[in-house]
Order: C-alpha cells, then structure tokens, then sequence
C-alpha cells in the first residue's frame, strides 16, 4: 500500500474517533469546573456553636483549629516564650494580600479578643491586646506556666466576616502535667459558687443555665462585661476546637435580669468532653469560673486524649 493511502486512512480513524467522544460528550452533558460552595455557618454573637467550611468533603468544623483561613493568617512574632508573670506575646493577623490587617470591627465592645489555655486546661486567660496602629502589631503581656499553650484569635476584619484563628505557643521550663479532671458542675472562686445546669447535645441545642452565689445568697447585681452579664467558652477536648457563646439578652434590654441566672444557648458538633469557662463580673472585679462535662454517646476521632493530661479547675482571669 502507498504512503499517501496509508495517511488518507490514518486521518480518516482520527475523524471517527473524534466524532465518536463528541456524541457521548454531548448525552453526558457538561461537567462543572468547580465544586458547589458550601455555606459558612459562621455566627456572631447570637448563641450559636460557630462553624467553618472543611474543604471538598463538606463537613462543617469548629473554629480554632486552622491558623490560616479565607485568606487571614495569625502569625506570633516568636514561637516560644519562656514561663513566668508577664510575659509579652506580639502577633499580627495577616489579609489576603500578606500584609497586616490594620482595620477591625468592633465585636463585643473590643476588637480583638484573644483566648490562652494551656493544652491540659490548667491555665485560662481571656484578655484583649492593643494593637500598634503603624505595624498593625499586636501585643499582650500574658502570665505563662511551662507547657503548650493555645492562643486563640477571635476577631472580625473589616469587610470580613467574623473569625477565630489558633495557633500553638510553647513555653519553656518545668512543666508539671496535671491529673485528668473528673466532670464537675460547681465550681468555687473567690469565695463565689457557680453551678451548671443542663447538658450538652452532639449536633443538637442546649440550654445551659450558670448561677452566681456569694456565701450562699444569690448574686443579683452582676454587672455587665464586654456588654453582656456573662460569656462562655467552651473548648473540646484534645483538639481544643474552640466555642464562643453568648447569653441570652443583654443588660438595660428590659427583660434581662442581672444575675444569679445567666442563660445560654449552644450546640457541641460532636460526643465527648468539654471545658468551659464563664467570665462574669461583681464588684469591679472579672473572675473565671471552669468546669468539665460530657455529652453523651461516642465519641470522635477529634475527641481523642490530648499530648497533655487534661485538668478543669478555676483559675485567675487577667484583663
């Protein structure tokens, strides 16, 4: 057979072949070049479990485990620090064009709020730094035993929507783990007692009432901090995701009454064991009142032991 027979029919095969791939592209239909966008289940401030997308899989998870999100990045001037009263911790939150952000919404009368716990619970800190308006630096001086700690970033850039980025800090020295704490429901500081009534739900509501007493009578004059008469943390255990909840009501709304009872409204995504922390404030003076509890059913992989024993008990609040 002669060449230019022989190229004729190998042209001919490719038209077929091509022919063939078009009719079944065009049954199939189009295909799209992107993934469907997942809804952002962030809120702020109105009681509910905060949630971020988690990629392609489109399952929603808590806020603070990522130290980079949408584009804002929280980056520590140092990794480390050693232990010690005092300690200044500088950070910058970076945009999505590297440079620190410089201008922030004012979220619960702060613009900033930063969160430190050591990783097995035993130190809790909830303080609100100053920025450097020319570095878009900021800083926070921090009272810092040895071990791990989570350094926690709740902000909302302006133009954005609200965050909560984490990162962790390590802290030289002699670290001393502490023992498991077991579920507790009261906890005593300062010589006041908070109780916790109600219990947490996987994926579902719950309402969980904290009261304040003094020497056994009930603390009817709390006063309001940051704008409310109470805030609650709650962290999950061993990874740490982190909850930021708030009460119902706020004060001077008509309804809501300044204590003992301070009421709240959230959802855990998942089984296991939580620490939470309740900042109120009484005679000028913020206090942290910490408790453990636990949901029921199993629990997930996220819920797994932490590198550090875990530890519940109150501890001092610096502001």
């Amino acid at each position: 057979m002669s060449t230019p027979v022989k190229v004729a029919g190998f042209l001919a095969a490719i038209a077929a072949i091509f022919g063939l791939a078009l009719v079944v592209g065009r049954a199939i239909g189009p295909v799209d070049d992107e993934p469907a966008a997942h809804d952002d289940a962030h809120a702020s401030g109105d009681g509910r479990v905060h949630l971020t997308p988690a990629g392609d899989g489109g399952t929603e998870i808590p806020e603070g485990l990522m130290v980079s999100q949408d584009g804002y990045t929280l980056a520590l001037a140092e990794p480390g620090s050693p232990a010690g009263r005092d300690r200044t911790v500088a950070f910058t939150i970076t945009g999505p064009d590297g440079d620190p952000v410089m201008s922030y919404d004012v979220e619960h009368e702060k613009q900033l709020h930063l969160i430190a716990v050591r990783r097995d619970f035993t130190g809790f800190q909830h303080v609100h730094p100053v920025l450097d308006e020319k570095t878009g630096v900021w800083s926070i001086d921090l009272d810092l035993t040895p071990g791990t700690w989570r350094l926690f970033a709740d902000f909302k850039a302006s133009g954005a929507d609200p965050l909560t980025l984490g990162t962790d800090l390590a802290v030289s020295g002699d670290h001393q783990p502490a023992d498991p704490a077991p579920e507790n429901r009261t906890a005593t500081v300062d010589g006041y007692e908070v109780t916790l009534d109600g219990d947490l739900t996987a994926g579902a509501d719950a309402k969980l009432t904290l009261s304040v007493t003094r020497n056994g009578e009930p603390v009817t004059d709390l006063q309001p901090y940051l704008g409310a008469y109470g805030h609650l943390v709650a962290l999950r255990a061993g990874d740490l995701a982190y909850l930021h909840v708030h009460p119902d009501g706020e004060p001077d709304d008509g309804t809501t009454k300044p204590g003992p009872d301070v009421v709240f409204h959230t959802a855990v995504p998942s089984a296991g064991t939580y620490h939470l922390y309740l900042d109120f404030q009484h005679n000028g003076v913020v206090r942290t009142a910490a408790f453990t509890v636990t949901t029921g059913g199993a629990a997930t992989p996220g819920d797994t032991a932490p590198s550090e024993t875990e530890h519940g008990e109150s501890s001092g609040h610096q502001h």
